[in-house]
């Protein structure tokens, strides 16, 4: 049975349980970019405030466009939405799957969506002895009964992502058995290194590809994702039916903008680089945890102690870590960190030398 539980970035109510100011507490419960927003996007936001007196193009004309240019595809194969989750939500309503294969542990708001739905929902667990990859099992448990697969590349929390060939082969195999697949591309922002799943759109129109702005761009308060897919009817279907300016003017003029910032492309590149191995460096040398090697810009790990309490403990300090033992397939020994600045990061490994001093 799924677990309950809220999602990282609860700052404010973890805060005030502890007897804390929010400002006294660093967050690395959220996998948002620390560089924050783009300096050029706060200031075209700014430049254009008065575009809030007037409606959103219903349609988002320039918003389809741009994302379409991005990707090289049609406009016609994009559909933007407030945020990545809206996305999710609409999917399963419009597809409607009667059974669905979740990759667990996962993010939550895939049953959630599919639950909606009165959807049959079975589970297939990753195992810790394969480091909670995605291994060959997976082509397995494919079967003909299934209506739709959720993946999530790299994976929340776990941070990993599949072997390209093994990816292709599951994706071929979900063509051959008529199985929709989801895959949740949020994260891959991160990791340049990694080709998307979008490469198969055309080749594949059971294949359906979701993306998030607020996260490499540290926009969450903003909220824009995309979906592509080249299932055209039914993201038509969607664009007619679903309620009209769910995306506010903002949001559509960062998704209009954002693509062309290639300093802080750069920039992000380049921090994530020092940090990424930095952190995980410093956290793999605790005795009493173990690291998972990261991807993307958060870090999954595992604290060794039978009766972890370490959120607890770290906010004694004000630092909020991502608890994982909400997700399917994990337990509270399990945790997820964002990967931030190199200041947050040396509080972070200095806080944690004094709380598990006596593992």
């Amino acid at each position: 049975m799924a677990k309950s539980g809220q999602h990282g970035g609860n700052v404010l109510q973890m805060a005030e349980k502890h007897g804390l100011h929010p400002d006294q507490v660093i967050d690395f419960s959220a996998n948002i970019n620390p560089a924050g927003m783009p300096d050029k996007l706060r200031q075209q936001i700014i430049d254009n405030l008065s575009c809030l007196e007037q409606y959103p193009d219903i349609e988002y004309t320039q918003l389809h466009e741009a994302i379409a240019r991005h990707h090289d595809c049609s406009a016609n194969t994009v559909l933007a939405g407030n945020g990545a989750t809206e996305l999710i939500f609409l999917w399963a309503h419009y597809v409607q799957p009667k059974k669905a294969l979740l990759v667990e542990p996962g993010f939550a708001e895939y049953r959630r969506a599919l639950l909606r739905t009165e959807c049959t929902i079975a589970d297939f667990i990753l195992r810790e002895e394969e480091g909670f990859q995605i291994t060959e099992r997976l082509l397995s448990a494919l079967t003909p009964d299934l209506d739709c697969l959720f993946l999530c590349t790299p994976n929340n929390p776990t941070g990993l992502i599949p072997d390209q060939h093994l990816l292709s082969e599951i994706i071929e195999r979900c063509h051959h058995l008529n199985i929709r697949l989801f895959i949740d591309e949020s994260f891959l922002d991160f990791t340049p290194e990694y080709q998307s799943a979008t490469r198969y759109l055309k080749q594949y129109p059971n294949l359906y590809i979701l993306r998030s702005l607020t996260k490499f761009y540290a926009l969450p308060g903003l909220r824009l994702g995309y979906l592509l897919s080249s299932d055209e009817q039914l993201l038509e279907t969607i664009r007619e039916q679903r309620e009209p300016w769910t995306i506010n003017a903002l949001a559509a003029l960062a998704g209009e903008t954002l693509f062309d910032d290639t300093q802080y492309h750069q920039t992000t590149y380049a921090w994530l680089n020092s940090e990424q191995d930095y952190l995980f460096t410093a956290l793999s040398r605790f005795s009493s945890l173990k690291c998972f090697a990261p991807t993307a810009n958060y870090l999954f790990f595992k604290h060794l102690r039978k009766n972890s309490d370490l959120q607890f403990q770290l906010m004694q300090q004000g630092i909020l870590i991502r608890s994982c033992a909400n997700y399917t397939g994990l337990d509270k020994r399990f945790y997820r960190v964002a990967i931030k600045s190199r200041e947050d990061n040396q509080k972070l490994v200095r806080t944690l030398e004094q709380v598990l001093r006596h593992d």
